[in-house]
């Protein structure tokens, strides 16, 4: 799907590791999986309850599909939804923005723009 931003959620160290060096191949669960998982707008807030249940000190990060190329595919995951994937590094460069993801009361508190 072209032109629409896409949202990788990063643990503190993670994110910090991925400024420091500027590239990230991801997240334990990637480097697993061989790509680095995204989401969509509508995906973003199930997966960081799925997988990020009660950690704080997270960093939402938002990046353009189309600066992806090729090497960002949509496979099927949860339910049969299409998910974004990218088989290759991810550089600094490519994030349009970030923000702290807070922890509130049971959940995370994503900003107004994906609320």
């Amino acid at each position: 799907m072209k032109g629409m931003q896409i949202y990788k959620i990063f643990r503190a160290a993670e994110w910090q590791a991925f400024e420091a060096t500027g590239k990230t191949l991801g997240a334990p669960i990637d480097l697993t999986d061989g790509y680095i998982h995204f989401s969509t707008a509508d995906q973003v807030a199930e997966t960081a309850r799925k997988h990020f249940a009660g950690e704080d000190g997270l960093v939402l990060a938002a990046f353009e599909t189309d600066a992806m190329g090729t090497a960002l595919k949509w496979e099927p995951s949860r339910g049969g939804a299409l998910f974004p994937h990218l088989y290759r590094e991810l550089v600094l460069s490519e994030v349009l923005w970030h923000r702290t993801l807070p922890l509130g009361e049971g959940s995370h508190q994503f900003p107004e723009c994906l609320a």
